[in-house]
Order: structure tokens, then sequence, then C-alpha cells
């Protein structure tokens, strides 16, 4: 059996609040020490670990190359150890599970399904503000909710959502604009995605060769076009999968039954020494299901042909 080697605890505590704060007397002030027993718990860390964790400069300090994967790694482990800590004083055995998702994604498609979840009161929703991270030592997740299926080293990535694209627009531009052919469109602001913005695959496939206007909006991600659509400002390219239940309501109207090539959006990613973990394989196989349910249960709503 492999012999494990762990180092002082009190030192471990120390460095990761040191880490986190990027100050010895704020750490001090945490784990209720003087800030010269911090320095000396990290010295003896360090000259356990042979490495330095910290450049020291000017009264300042900033974590090395090591001490950064280090810290991460370890503030990862030492959440594990506080949720297993509270849940076994407690008495709950079940344990947390913590998604990281785009808020896109959150607000339009998992927190509308989520009570259908078996464990959905375990589930700890944390938001992105930008592309969700898939480095699990330092992203504070259990579950990413990732963009796309491309693969990552030592990351199991599981594609869930498929979805052509179609224009989307609010009741109320519809009834002024008048909209009834796709042409219509061209005089009309259309929202455009910074990354695999697809307004010009589908003129194209709609029969129509366009000259987009260049000061048309240019957002980062879907979620912010969707909502200026729905605020009557212009019309959105929007991912049916993702708006499907906001069309059906009536806040948004689809155009046309025009879409582009169906492609992958979302996939889980999960850590692939997690890959056997019970919560993780019961929320993966949970979406799964989610996902093929409204897949076969999607049906085209335009309002225009």
């Amino acid at each position: 059996m492999k012999k494990r080697q762990f180092p002082p605890f009190s030192a471990v505590k120390a460095f990761e609040a040191a880490a986190r704060h990027l100050s010895f007397k704020a750490a001090a002030d945490e784990l209720c020490l003087s800030p010269s027993a911090i320095s000396h718990q990290i010295r003896a860390l360090e000259d356990y670990l042979a490495t330095a964790l910290f450049r020291r400069e000017n009264n300042r300090i900033s974590l090395t190359g090591t001490g950064r994967d280090y810290a991460g790694r370890l503030s990862q482990l030492l959440d594990h150890l506080d949720d297993s800590t509270r849940k076994a004083r407690s008495g709950v055995q079940e344990q947390t599970l913590r998604v990281l998702s785009t808020p896109g994604f959150a607000a339009r498609w998992l927190l509308p399904r989520l009570a259908r979840f078996e464990h959905a009161q375990t589930v700890r929703l944390h938001i992105a503000e930008g592309a969700p991270s898939t480095d699990f030592a330092n992203n504070n997740a259990d579950v990413v909710i990732k963009w796309r299926d491309d693969a990552e080293e030592g990351v199991d990535v599981v594609p869930f959502l498929h979805s052509a694209r179609y224009p989307v627009v609010s009741p109320a531009l519809l009834e002024r604009e008048g909209i009834s052919h796709p042409r219509d469109l061209l005089r009309l602001t259309l929202f455009r995605d910074e990354v695999d913005d697809q307004w010009p695959e589908w003129f194209r496939t709609a029969g129509i060769v366009a000259e987009l206007a260049k000061g048309d909006p240019v957002y980062p991600n879907c979620e912010y076009a969707t909502t200026a659509a729905e605020a009557g400002l212009g019309v959105s390219l929007a991912y049916e999968a993702v708006v499907g239940a906001t069309v059906a309501e009536g806040r948004l109207v689809r155009l046309f039954g025009t879409t582009t090539i169906p492609f992958t959006i979302y996939a889980i990613a999960t850590e692939a020494a997690r890959r056997d973990d019970p919560l993780i394989r019961a929320f993966q196989d949970w979406i799964l299901a989610e996902a093929k349910d409204q897949s076969a249960a999607s049906t085209p709503i335009c309002a225009a042909e």
C-alpha cells in the first residue's frame, strides 16, 4: 500500500488562509493567531515541501506558480473536509453538489427543471461571469456546464444539449415592424455574437445574400442578445434548445421556419478521477434524460413563413 505523505495540518491551514487573503495579517485574524505565527507555519510548510510558496517583496506577498496550484488544491480539499465534517456532526449523509454554469443556461434551462432532480436540495448553483472554468483545482465546482464539447485532459466531457438557431423577437416588435419576410430583418437591429456568430449562415440558408450592418451590437454570449430581444430592442438569433420555453410562454416569438444546422452547444464536465461519484453520476444521468425528453418534445413555433 502506498504510504501517504501529509504536511503539518496547522501549516496547511495557515498557508491556505494566507493564500486566499494574500495577507498574513488577515490569515492571522481568521485563525486567531499572530502574523508571526502564520509566517512561521508557512516557513515550516515551505521547508517540508522544499519549495517556495510565496514571493515576499517590500512587505507584500504573492503566490509562486507552485503556491498558486497548491493553494487551489488545498482549498478544494478543505472545502470537502468542511462539508463532510458538518454533515457528520449534523447526521446528514448526502453531500452538496456544486454546479458551475453560465447565467443564461441556469435561468432558461436548468432552474425551470431542477425541482425534478431527485437530489435537487443538494445542488448549490454557482454562476460564471465568463466561460465557466474546468480547472477543478481552483473553480470550487463538482460539475461544470461548459460550452461545446471540446476534449480536455483529466476531464470527462459528456455532450447533452444540441440545438439549431432561429430568429426571435418580442411580440411588440413583431407587431410594430410588420415582419413578414426574412429580408425584413435587414432593416432591424440584429444582435451579433463575439463567438459563433451565425447570422450569415442563417441568411444563406434562407436564400438571401445579405450584407450585415457593421453597427449592430456585438455581445459576448447569447443570453445578452436574448434578453435584449425580450426587451424589444432588436432580433436575436437564439438557440432553440435554450429559448424554447420562453417562446412557448409568449415572451419571444420565433420567426420563419429556417434554422441553422444543429450542433452541440453544452456538455457536462467533471473530473475524470471522480467519474464514479454517485451524486455526480445521478446529476449527469438526470440532465441527459432531461435533454433527451426536450429533444423528443420539441415542436417548431413560427410567427411567419
